[in-house]
Order: structure tokens, then C-alpha cells, then sequence
């Protein structure tokens, strides 16, 4: 079955960007056996997490996996295919988590509200990601690359917005383009903030308090979260 596959977060005030062509888009894995994408991703967390992009190459990844460069080249191509290839995957299992946990929640609110504790609570459990992304993924690239779209991902914050539209919750002053950035954009702060502090705290336990304040500002004076 073929992976579903989005991709994640920024790094800003940086001048440099991966340039993208047809070679970098996500790869068709489907010949690699799992445990070798397993390594090979678990050195895209290890490389990526301290040292930026361009400092890194390809063999060094190929060590730190164990495979050899040659596996890379096969069925990556290029260094950003692999990058983007193990953004998109990790993406993925936050997109299918927030489904999960969004079974059997009945109000609108508390449907909000599980969106958010999921992707704080990922980036707990997954600190590496949210360091790669910012130490190997460059503010350009999120409006020039394709594979950095993340729809599926998107469209969880998107359809659970447009519920919130719907039922005369949110307000409509804007449209829910703009409700994602207010609401993306705090989530992501706050996570870049959390990796920057040394991660002294879960990002989980303050879920309830942050989500508050993001409801304060998206949500209409005096309209009550419906069933």
C-alpha cells in the first residue's frame, strides 16, 4: 500500500533554500525492505537534528544508516528527496493520529482542542523531528516545494476549521486560511520555543492552557462550543 506522505515546519531568517526538481520528489520506497528505511530514517533524526542541511552529505547519512550509498542513490536520488521523503513520512503519522483521536469526540471545541494536544504531543514523544526541521529545512523552501505542501496534514486543521465555520462557532471574519496561520502559527512558536529551552518541560501539559488562548482569539464572543 502506498505511504500517505506530507511534510512539516519552518526555519526562518535564513537566506538559503533547496532548490527542487522532478529527481527530488518523494520516492517510490515500495522496493526497500522496511527495517533499511527504518535505519535510514532513524540517520536522517540523528544527522539532521544537530547539523544543518548543507553541512551533511550523503555518505555520512549512508554511514550512519549502514547501507550503502549506493541504496541511498537508488531509491532517494538526491539528498532533498531523502529529506523530504523522511519529513513526509513522519508528517503522516501525525495526520493519521489526529484522525484517531478525533473518533467519538462529539463537541466541536474538545475536536479542536484533541488537534492541537496531538501535535504538541507528537513533537514530545519526537523531539528530533521538530529539530531537523529546523536546523535542515529553509524558510524559502515552504513556498517553493512542492513535497513541503503537506495537504493531508493540512486538511485535518482545515476540515475541523470549516466544521468550526459551519456551525457559527468561529468567527468569520476571515477565512480558514487564515484561522490555520493563527492557529499553526502558535503551535509551531511555541514548539520552536520548546526546542530552543532545552525541552525542560512536556509540551503536552500546557496544551489546555495554550489551546485557551488560541480559542479566545478564533472563536466568536459568546459562542458556545455546539454538540
Amino acid at each position: 500500500m502506498r505511504d500517505k506522505r506530507v511534510s512539516g515546519v519552518a526555519r526562518v531568517n535564513q537566506v538559503m533554500f533547496i532548490t527542487m526538481t522532478p529527481d527530488n520528489a518523494i520516492p517510490d520506497l515500495s522496493g526497500l525492505a522496511p527495517r533499511t528505511r527504518e535505519r535510514i530514517e532513524e540517520a536522517l533524526l540523528n544527522v539532521f537534528s544537530t547539523r544543518e542541511f548543507h553541512k551533511v552529505g550523503m555518505a555520512e547519512i549512508a554511514r550512519e544508516a549502514r547501507v550503502s550509498l549506493q541504496t541511498l542513490y537508488k531509491y532517494y536520488g538526491s539528498k532533498e528527496a531523502l529529506l523530504y521523503s523522511g519529513l513526509d513520512h513522519w508528517m503522516a503519522q501525525v495526520t493519521e493520529r489526529m484522525l484517531d483521536h478525533l473518533q467519538g469526540i462529539q463537541t466541536y471545541k474538545d475536536r479542536l482542542r484533541k488537534v492541537f494536544w496531538v501535535l504538541l504531543d507528537f513533537y514530545d514523544r519526537n523531539p528530533k523531528v521538530g529539530l531537523l526541521m529546523q536546523n535542515a529545512i529553509y524558510f524559502n523552501a515552504w513556498s517553493r516545494e512542492p513535497a513541503l505542501r503537506q495537504p493531508q496534514f493540512t486538511h485535518v486543521f482545515i476540515q475541523v476549521l470549516t466544521e468550526g465555520r459551519a456551525a457559527g462557532v468561529l468567527t468569520d471574519e476571515v477565512d480558514e486560511r487564515d484561522l490555520l496561520d493563527v492557529f499553526y502559527g502558535v503551535a509551531a512558536r511555541v514548539i520552536s520555543q520548546w526546542l530552543s529551552r532545552g525541552m525542560r518541560e512536556p509540551l503536552a501539559a500546557r496544551a489546555d492552557a495554550l489551546f485557551e488562548l488560541i480559542w479566545r482569539a478564533i472563536a466568536k464572543p459568546g459562542a458556545e462550543a455546539p454538540e
